[in-house]
Protein backbone atom coordinates (compact mmCIF):
# COMPACT_ATOMS: atom_id res chain seq x y z
CA UNK A 1 0.00 0.00 0.00
CA UNK A 2 1.26 3.43 -0.87
CA UNK A 3 1.58 6.42 1.09
CA UNK A 4 -2.21 7.48 -0.40
CA UNK A 5 -3.73 4.33 0.30
CA UNK A 6 -4.72 3.54 -3.00
CA UNK A 7 -2.83 0.81 -3.16
CA UNK A 8 0.02 -0.65 -6.25
CA UNK A 9 -1.38 -0.53 -9.79
CA UNK A 10 0.03 -3.33 -12.28
CA UNK A 11 -0.94 -2.35 -15.72
CA UNK A 12 0.22 -3.37 -19.01
CA UNK A 13 -0.35 -1.51 -22.84
CA UNK A 14 -1.63 -3.71 -25.59
CA UNK A 15 -2.51 -2.86 -28.76
CA UNK A 16 -1.87 -3.34 -32.65
CA UNK A 17 1.41 -2.96 -34.01
CA UNK A 18 2.37 0.95 -34.42
CA UNK A 19 -0.11 2.42 -32.37
CA UNK A 20 2.11 4.04 -29.98
CA UNK A 21 2.23 1.94 -26.66
CA UNK A 22 5.68 2.75 -26.00
CA UNK A 23 5.78 6.17 -26.87
CA UNK A 24 2.43 6.80 -24.66
CA UNK A 25 4.35 5.38 -21.50
CA UNK A 26 7.82 7.49 -22.89
CA UNK A 27 5.94 10.76 -22.88
CA UNK A 28 4.20 10.42 -19.25
CA UNK A 29 7.21 9.37 -17.49
CA UNK A 30 8.40 12.51 -19.24
CA UNK A 31 5.74 14.62 -18.63
CA UNK A 32 5.15 13.44 -15.18
CA UNK A 33 9.04 14.42 -14.54
CA UNK A 34 9.33 10.64 -13.46
CA UNK A 35 13.41 10.00 -15.21
CA UNK A 36 16.56 10.58 -13.68
CA UNK A 37 18.61 13.49 -15.21
CA UNK A 38 20.91 11.33 -17.11
CA UNK A 39 18.02 9.13 -18.48
CA UNK A 40 16.18 12.33 -19.85
CA UNK A 41 19.32 13.83 -21.65
CA UNK A 42 20.42 10.01 -23.18
CA UNK A 43 16.69 10.42 -24.17
CA UNK A 44 17.52 13.73 -26.08
CA UNK A 45 20.51 13.12 -27.21
CA UNK A 46 19.20 9.46 -29.07
CA UNK A 47 16.52 10.79 -30.13
CA UNK A 48 18.49 13.32 -32.84
CA UNK A 49 19.45 10.73 -34.62
CA UNK A 50 16.16 8.94 -34.52
CA UNK A 51 13.37 9.07 -37.03
CA UNK A 52 10.92 12.23 -36.19
CA UNK A 53 13.64 14.71 -37.19
CA UNK A 54 15.04 15.19 -33.87
CA UNK A 55 12.40 15.42 -32.02
CA UNK A 56 11.87 13.74 -28.93
CA UNK A 57 11.10 9.91 -29.34
CA UNK A 58 9.47 8.92 -26.05
CA UNK A 59 9.11 5.20 -26.89
CA UNK A 60 13.12 5.09 -26.98
CA UNK A 61 12.76 4.99 -23.08
CA UNK A 62 10.96 1.60 -23.53
CA UNK A 63 12.36 -0.02 -26.68
CA UNK A 64 16.01 -0.87 -25.28
CA UNK A 65 16.48 -3.89 -27.60
CA UNK A 66 18.82 -2.95 -30.72
CA UNK A 67 16.54 -4.96 -33.00
CA UNK A 68 13.49 -2.99 -31.54
CA UNK A 69 15.37 0.31 -32.50
CA UNK A 70 16.27 -0.89 -35.86
CA UNK A 71 12.31 -2.15 -36.59
CA UNK A 72 11.07 0.61 -34.76
CA UNK A 73 8.88 -1.96 -32.68
CA UNK A 74 8.46 -3.91 -29.77
CA UNK A 75 9.44 -7.27 -29.18
CA UNK A 76 10.11 -7.92 -25.38
CA UNK A 77 7.91 -6.83 -22.59
CA UNK A 78 9.43 -3.60 -20.66
CA UNK A 79 8.96 -3.48 -16.72
CA UNK A 80 9.40 0.08 -15.75
CA UNK A 81 8.43 0.70 -11.83
CA UNK A 82 7.28 4.76 -10.74
CA UNK A 83 5.48 6.37 -8.48
CA UNK A 84 3.92 10.00 -8.65
CA UNK A 85 3.06 11.54 -5.54
CA UNK A 86 -1.02 9.86 -5.51
CA UNK A 87 0.20 6.36 -6.11
CA UNK A 88 3.14 3.74 -7.22
CA UNK A 89 2.72 1.79 -10.51
CA UNK A 90 4.41 -1.47 -12.21
CA UNK A 91 3.88 -0.99 -15.84
CA UNK A 92 4.58 -3.66 -18.70
CA UNK A 93 4.91 -2.18 -22.78
CA UNK A 94 3.94 -5.26 -23.95
CA UNK A 95 4.45 -6.24 -27.97
CA UNK A 96 1.87 -5.26 -30.75
CA UNK A 97 3.03 -7.92 -33.34
CA UNK A 98 0.96 -11.04 -33.48
CA UNK A 99 4.57 -12.92 -34.22
CA UNK A 100 5.28 -11.83 -30.28
CA UNK A 101 1.32 -12.33 -29.08
CA UNK A 102 2.80 -15.15 -26.63
CA UNK A 103 4.91 -12.12 -25.19
CA UNK A 104 1.62 -10.01 -24.59
CA UNK A 105 0.04 -13.12 -22.56
CA UNK A 106 2.74 -12.82 -20.26
CA UNK A 107 2.81 -9.30 -19.63
CA UNK A 108 -1.07 -9.68 -19.39
CA UNK A 109 -0.73 -12.27 -16.71
CA UNK A 110 0.27 -9.80 -13.97
CA UNK A 111 -1.96 -6.56 -14.30
CA UNK A 112 -5.14 -5.76 -12.64
CA UNK A 113 -5.61 -2.71 -15.69
CA UNK A 114 -5.07 -3.15 -19.39
CA UNK A 115 -4.52 -0.05 -21.46
CA UNK A 116 -5.46 -1.08 -25.03
CA UNK A 117 -4.38 2.13 -27.82
CA UNK A 118 -6.21 1.90 -31.00
CA UNK A 119 -4.56 3.98 -33.84
CA UNK A 120 -7.72 6.87 -34.33
CA UNK A 121 -6.97 6.70 -38.27
CA UNK A 122 -7.52 2.96 -38.81
CA UNK A 123 -10.02 2.11 -35.72
CA UNK A 124 -10.21 -1.43 -34.18
CA UNK A 125 -8.43 -4.17 -35.93
CA UNK A 126 -7.95 -7.95 -35.55
CA UNK A 127 -5.32 -7.63 -33.21
CA UNK A 128 -6.94 -5.07 -31.20
CA UNK A 129 -9.60 -8.03 -30.42
CA UNK A 130 -7.00 -10.62 -29.94
CA UNK A 131 -5.49 -8.42 -27.09
CA UNK A 132 -8.39 -7.50 -25.35
CA UNK A 133 -9.75 -11.26 -25.79
CA UNK A 134 -6.58 -12.19 -24.28
CA UNK A 135 -6.51 -9.69 -21.10
CA UNK A 136 -10.08 -10.63 -20.04
CA UNK A 137 -8.91 -14.43 -20.52
CA UNK A 138 -6.13 -13.48 -17.93
CA UNK A 139 -8.46 -11.88 -15.54
CA UNK A 140 -7.79 -7.98 -16.02
CA UNK A 141 -11.12 -6.66 -15.16
CA UNK A 142 -10.66 -2.86 -16.17
CA UNK A 143 -9.64 -1.28 -19.68
CA UNK A 144 -8.57 2.02 -20.75
CA UNK A 145 -9.03 2.44 -24.61
CA UNK A 146 -6.84 5.11 -25.54
CA UNK A 147 -7.92 6.60 -29.01
CA UNK A 148 -4.34 7.55 -30.09
CA UNK A 149 -3.10 9.80 -33.03
CA UNK A 150 -6.02 11.95 -32.73
CA UNK A 151 -3.23 14.59 -33.97
CA UNK A 152 -3.88 12.73 -37.15
CA UNK A 153 -7.53 12.57 -37.06
CA UNK A 154 -7.44 16.55 -36.58
CA UNK A 155 -8.86 15.58 -33.45
CA UNK A 156 -12.20 14.98 -34.91
CA UNK A 157 -15.16 13.76 -32.18
CA UNK A 158 -16.84 12.35 -35.23
CA UNK A 159 -14.09 9.67 -35.77
CA UNK A 160 -13.48 9.37 -31.70
CA UNK A 161 -17.51 8.75 -31.40
CA UNK A 162 -17.27 6.58 -34.64
CA UNK A 163 -14.39 3.91 -32.83
CA UNK A 164 -16.45 4.25 -29.47
CA UNK A 165 -19.44 2.47 -31.14
CA UNK A 166 -16.78 -0.76 -32.37
CA UNK A 167 -15.17 -0.70 -29.00
CA UNK A 168 -18.98 -0.34 -27.72
CA UNK A 169 -19.87 -3.90 -30.18
CA UNK A 170 -15.63 -5.26 -28.89
CA UNK A 171 -16.75 -4.60 -24.86
CA UNK A 172 -20.80 -6.13 -25.71
CA UNK A 173 -18.98 -9.47 -26.90
CA UNK A 174 -16.13 -9.97 -24.73
CA UNK A 175 -18.63 -8.92 -21.64
CA UNK A 176 -16.15 -6.37 -20.06
CA UNK A 177 -16.21 -4.17 -17.28
CA UNK A 178 -15.38 -1.07 -16.03
CA UNK A 179 -14.32 0.35 -19.43
CA UNK A 180 -13.23 3.83 -20.39
CA UNK A 181 -12.08 5.56 -23.66
CA UNK A 182 -9.71 8.54 -23.63
CA UNK A 183 -8.79 10.55 -26.91
CA UNK A 184 -5.05 11.39 -26.69
CA UNK A 185 -1.99 11.75 -28.76
CA UNK A 186 1.02 9.81 -27.35
CA UNK A 187 3.36 12.48 -29.10
CA UNK A 188 2.29 15.70 -28.84
CA UNK A 189 0.70 14.93 -25.11
CA UNK A 190 -2.89 15.50 -25.55
CA UNK A 191 -4.72 14.03 -22.57
CA UNK A 192 -1.77 12.09 -21.61
CA UNK A 193 -0.99 13.80 -18.09
CA UNK A 194 -2.93 17.07 -19.09
CA UNK A 195 -6.12 18.01 -20.39
CA UNK A 196 -6.13 18.42 -23.92
CA UNK A 197 -6.93 22.24 -25.50
CA UNK A 198 -7.38 20.59 -28.73
CA UNK A 199 -10.49 18.56 -27.78
CA UNK A 200 -12.59 20.78 -25.52
CA UNK A 201 -15.51 18.43 -26.66
CA UNK A 202 -13.81 15.59 -24.43
CA UNK A 203 -14.25 16.48 -20.34
CA UNK A 204 -13.27 13.01 -18.88
CA UNK A 205 -9.77 12.23 -16.75
CA UNK A 206 -6.60 12.09 -18.61
CA UNK A 207 -4.63 8.99 -19.00
CA UNK A 208 -2.33 9.62 -15.94
CA UNK A 209 -5.57 11.04 -13.86
CA UNK A 210 -7.10 7.60 -14.22
CA UNK A 211 -4.36 5.40 -13.20
CA UNK A 212 -3.65 7.61 -10.29
CA UNK A 213 -7.52 7.14 -9.14
CA UNK A 214 -8.99 4.18 -10.07
CA UNK A 215 -10.33 1.47 -7.60
CA UNK A 216 -8.37 -1.68 -8.87
CA UNK A 217 -9.39 -3.75 -5.66
CA UNK A 218 -11.06 -7.43 -7.28
CA UNK A 219 -14.27 -9.23 -5.28
CA UNK A 220 -12.79 -11.18 -2.15
CA UNK A 221 -12.29 -14.70 -3.13
CA UNK A 222 -14.34 -17.12 -0.95
CA UNK A 223 -12.38 -18.47 2.88
CA UNK A 224 -8.61 -19.28 3.47
CA UNK A 225 -6.23 -20.91 1.26
CA UNK A 226 -3.15 -21.60 1.14
CA UNK A 227 -1.41 -23.72 -1.91
CA UNK A 228 1.94 -25.18 -0.44
CA UNK A 229 5.47 -24.76 -1.84
CA UNK A 230 8.12 -25.99 0.57
CA UNK A 231 7.96 -28.61 3.52
CA UNK A 232 10.58 -26.55 5.55
CA UNK A 233 12.45 -29.27 7.76
CA UNK A 234 15.23 -27.63 9.28
CA UNK A 235 15.64 -30.44 12.07
CA UNK A 236 13.92 -33.01 13.53
CA UNK A 237 12.05 -30.80 15.93
CA UNK A 238 10.69 -28.63 13.47
CA UNK A 239 8.27 -29.20 10.27
CA UNK A 240 6.59 -26.23 8.91
CA UNK A 241 4.80 -25.40 5.43
CA UNK A 242 5.56 -22.64 3.47
CA UNK A 243 3.75 -20.94 0.80
CA UNK A 244 2.08 -17.54 0.37
CA UNK A 245 -1.76 -17.02 1.44
CA UNK A 246 -3.87 -16.39 -1.50
CA UNK A 247 -7.20 -15.67 0.33
CA UNK A 248 -8.69 -14.97 3.43
CA UNK A 249 -6.46 -14.82 6.89
CA UNK A 250 -4.57 -17.35 9.20
CA UNK A 251 -4.63 -17.61 12.78
CA UNK A 252 -3.22 -19.46 15.59
CA UNK A 253 -5.40 -21.82 16.83
CA UNK A 254 -7.10 -22.21 13.63
CA UNK A 255 -8.27 -25.51 12.07
CA UNK A 256 -7.44 -26.17 8.85
CA UNK A 257 -8.08 -28.80 6.24
CA UNK A 258 -5.47 -30.17 4.19
CA UNK A 259 -6.39 -31.44 0.18
CA UNK A 260 -5.96 -33.86 -1.25
CA UNK A 261 -5.52 -35.82 1.94
CA UNK A 262 -8.54 -33.93 3.72
CA UNK A 263 -6.92 -34.16 7.36
CA UNK A 264 -7.64 -31.68 9.65
CA UNK A 265 -5.11 -30.37 12.03
CA UNK A 266 -5.12 -27.06 13.92
CA UNK A 267 -2.37 -24.44 13.58
CA UNK A 268 0.26 -24.57 16.13
CA UNK A 269 2.30 -21.52 14.94
CA UNK A 270 2.61 -19.02 11.70
CA UNK A 271 6.27 -17.13 10.85
CA UNK A 272 6.69 -14.60 8.27
CA UNK A 273 10.08 -14.89 7.74
CA UNK A 274 11.79 -15.41 11.36
CA UNK A 275 9.11 -13.50 13.30
CA UNK A 276 6.62 -15.59 14.94
CA UNK A 277 2.86 -13.99 14.62
CA UNK A 278 -0.18 -14.57 16.00
CA UNK A 279 -2.05 -14.55 12.19
CA UNK A 280 -1.31 -13.69 9.01
CA UNK A 281 -2.98 -12.27 5.83
CA UNK A 282 -3.91 -12.63 2.18
CA UNK A 283 -0.41 -11.69 0.15
CA UNK A 284 1.90 -12.54 3.15
CA UNK A 285 4.54 -15.92 2.67
CA UNK A 286 3.70 -17.71 6.09
CA UNK A 287 5.81 -20.93 7.39
CA UNK A 288 2.87 -22.85 9.32
CA UNK A 289 3.62 -25.30 11.72
CA UNK A 290 0.38 -27.80 12.59
CA UNK A 291 -0.56 -29.45 16.11
CA UNK A 292 0.34 -33.32 14.41
CA UNK A 293 1.68 -35.20 11.12
CA UNK A 294 -0.39 -34.84 8.22
CA UNK A 295 0.44 -35.80 4.50
CA UNK A 296 1.68 -32.72 2.85
CA UNK A 297 4.13 -31.88 -0.04
CA UNK A 298 4.49 -29.42 -2.55
CA UNK A 299 1.29 -28.85 -5.21
CA UNK A 300 -0.99 -29.52 -1.43
CA UNK A 301 -3.52 -27.07 -0.21
CA UNK A 302 -4.72 -25.31 3.37
CA UNK A 303 -8.11 -24.42 3.40
CA UNK A 304 -10.50 -23.02 5.75
CA UNK A 305 -14.18 -22.20 4.81
CA UNK A 306 -14.40 -22.51 1.68
CA UNK A 307 -15.33 -25.67 -0.82
CA UNK A 308 -12.41 -26.67 -3.20
CA UNK A 309 -12.67 -29.86 -4.82
CA UNK A 310 -10.06 -32.18 -6.28
CA UNK A 311 -10.28 -32.76 -10.12
CA UNK A 312 -8.73 -35.13 -12.71
CA UNK A 313 -10.56 -33.86 -15.53
CA UNK A 314 -10.49 -30.30 -16.30
CA UNK A 315 -12.13 -28.24 -19.33
CA UNK A 316 -10.10 -24.68 -19.98
CA UNK A 317 -9.74 -22.00 -21.89
CA UNK A 318 -6.32 -21.43 -23.79
CA UNK A 319 -3.99 -19.83 -25.67
CA UNK A 320 -1.70 -21.72 -27.76
CA UNK A 321 1.87 -20.53 -27.64
CA UNK A 322 4.36 -23.35 -29.23
CA UNK A 323 6.04 -22.71 -32.67
CA UNK A 324 4.45 -26.32 -32.95
CA UNK A 325 0.71 -27.40 -33.65
CA UNK A 326 -1.21 -28.79 -30.72
CA UNK A 327 -1.78 -32.52 -31.39
CA UNK A 328 -4.65 -34.20 -29.41
CA UNK A 329 -3.24 -36.84 -27.74
CA UNK A 330 -0.12 -35.59 -26.65
CA UNK A 331 1.18 -35.29 -22.99
CA UNK A 332 2.22 -32.03 -21.34
CA UNK A 333 3.70 -31.02 -17.68
CA UNK A 334 0.09 -29.25 -16.49
CA UNK A 335 1.56 -26.81 -14.17
CA UNK A 336 -1.41 -25.09 -11.73
CA UNK A 337 -1.13 -22.96 -8.65
CA UNK A 338 2.35 -24.92 -6.86
CA UNK A 339 1.86 -28.37 -8.05
CA UNK A 340 3.38 -29.82 -11.07
CA UNK A 341 1.17 -33.12 -12.71
CA UNK A 342 1.42 -34.86 -16.56
CA UNK A 343 -1.95 -34.29 -18.09
CA UNK A 344 -3.64 -35.55 -21.50
CA UNK A 345 -4.36 -33.10 -24.04
CA UNK A 346 -7.50 -35.89 -24.99
CA UNK A 347 -10.25 -33.09 -26.80
CA UNK A 348 -10.00 -29.37 -28.53
CA UNK A 349 -13.73 -28.78 -27.34
CA UNK A 350 -13.74 -25.92 -30.01
CA UNK A 351 -11.54 -22.76 -31.30
CA UNK A 352 -12.85 -19.25 -30.70
CA UNK A 353 -12.49 -17.04 -33.67
CA UNK A 354 -10.47 -13.75 -32.56
CA UNK A 355 -11.94 -11.47 -35.08
CA UNK A 356 -15.88 -12.48 -34.64
CA UNK A 357 -16.11 -14.73 -31.64
CA UNK A 358 -17.56 -17.59 -33.25
CA UNK A 359 -16.75 -20.79 -32.08
CA UNK A 360 -15.44 -23.69 -34.31
CA UNK A 361 -14.30 -27.46 -34.01
CA UNK A 362 -10.96 -28.44 -34.59
CA UNK A 363 -8.26 -31.00 -34.66
CA UNK A 364 -5.17 -29.22 -33.86
CA UNK A 365 -3.93 -25.89 -32.99
CA UNK A 366 -1.78 -23.27 -34.60
CA UNK A 367 0.15 -20.40 -32.53
CA UNK A 368 -1.76 -17.47 -31.20
CA UNK A 369 -4.86 -19.99 -31.53
CA UNK A 370 -7.49 -19.89 -28.50
CA UNK A 371 -9.68 -22.60 -27.81
CA UNK A 372 -11.38 -24.60 -25.21
CA UNK A 373 -10.19 -27.88 -24.28
CA UNK A 374 -10.00 -30.42 -22.29
CA UNK A 375 -7.30 -32.42 -19.95
CA UNK A 376 -7.00 -35.60 -18.01
CA UNK A 377 -4.48 -35.63 -15.31
CA UNK A 378 -2.48 -38.13 -14.13
CA UNK A 379 -3.91 -38.36 -10.87
CA UNK A 380 -7.07 -35.85 -9.16
CA UNK A 381 -5.54 -32.59 -7.74
CA UNK A 382 -6.66 -29.55 -5.99
CA UNK A 383 -8.35 -27.15 -8.61
CA UNK A 384 -11.08 -24.68 -8.64
CA UNK A 385 -12.03 -22.35 -11.58
CA UNK A 386 -10.41 -19.12 -12.34
CA UNK A 387 -13.46 -16.94 -11.68
CA UNK A 388 -13.89 -18.47 -7.74
CA UNK A 389 -9.96 -18.87 -7.03
CA UNK A 390 -8.02 -17.26 -9.34
CA UNK A 391 -4.58 -19.12 -8.35
CA UNK A 392 -6.35 -22.53 -8.26
CA UNK A 393 -7.61 -22.32 -11.63
CA UNK A 394 -5.00 -20.59 -14.12
CA UNK A 395 -2.40 -23.40 -15.47
CA UNK A 396 0.40 -23.43 -18.14
CA UNK A 397 1.29 -26.53 -20.11
CA UNK A 398 4.58 -27.66 -20.99
CA UNK A 399 6.72 -29.52 -23.44
CA UNK A 400 8.38 -33.01 -22.07
CA UNK A 401 11.15 -32.58 -24.44
CA UNK A 402 11.52 -29.44 -25.15
CA UNK A 403 10.84 -27.36 -21.66
CA UNK A 404 9.11 -24.51 -23.67
CA UNK A 405 5.59 -23.07 -22.15
CA UNK A 406 3.45 -24.10 -24.52
CA UNK A 407 -0.05 -22.81 -23.53
CA UNK A 408 -1.17 -20.99 -21.08
CA UNK A 409 -5.20 -20.70 -19.56
CA UNK A 410 -7.54 -20.55 -16.81
CA UNK A 411 -10.09 -23.37 -15.54
CA UNK A 412 -13.51 -22.98 -16.76
CA UNK A 413 -15.01 -26.48 -15.51
CA UNK A 414 -12.64 -29.19 -13.11
CA UNK A 415 -15.71 -30.77 -11.13
CA UNK A 416 -15.37 -34.74 -12.34
CA UNK A 417 -13.16 -36.94 -10.69
CA UNK A 418 -14.79 -40.22 -12.15
CA UNK A 419 -14.92 -39.64 -15.97
CA UNK A 420 -16.46 -42.24 -18.17
CA UNK A 421 -13.83 -44.98 -19.59
CA UNK A 422 -13.07 -45.24 -22.83
CA UNK A 423 -12.18 -48.57 -22.45
CA UNK A 424 -14.55 -51.54 -21.00
CA UNK A 425 -14.20 -55.34 -21.05
CA UNK A 426 -16.18 -56.77 -18.23
CA UNK A 427 -15.14 -55.82 -14.93
CA UNK A 428 -11.74 -54.17 -16.52
CA UNK A 429 -12.43 -50.20 -17.01
CA UNK A 430 -9.67 -47.95 -18.27
CA UNK A 431 -9.44 -44.76 -20.34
Amino acid sequence: MDRNGNGLLKFITCGSVDDGKSTLIGHLLYDAKLLYADQKKALELESKVGSRGGAIDYSLLLDGLMAEREQGITIDVAYRYFSTDNRSFIVADTPGHEEYTRNMAVGASFADLAIILIDATKGVLVQTRRHARICALMGIRYFIFAINKMDLAGYSQERFEEIKAQIAKLRDELELANVILIPVSATEGDNVTKASANMPWYQGPTILDYLETVNVEEDKEEGFYLPIQRVCRPNHTFRGFQGQIESGALAVGDTITTLPSKEEAKVKSILIGFDTVDSAAKGQPVNVQLDREVDVSRGCVFTKGTDVALSQRITATMLWMDDQDLAVGKEYVVKLGTKEIVGVLTDIDYTIDVNTGEKKRASSLTKNEIAVCTLFLQEPIVVDTFSHHKVLGELILIDRVTNMTSACGVVIDGNDTNPAPTFVNGSLKAR
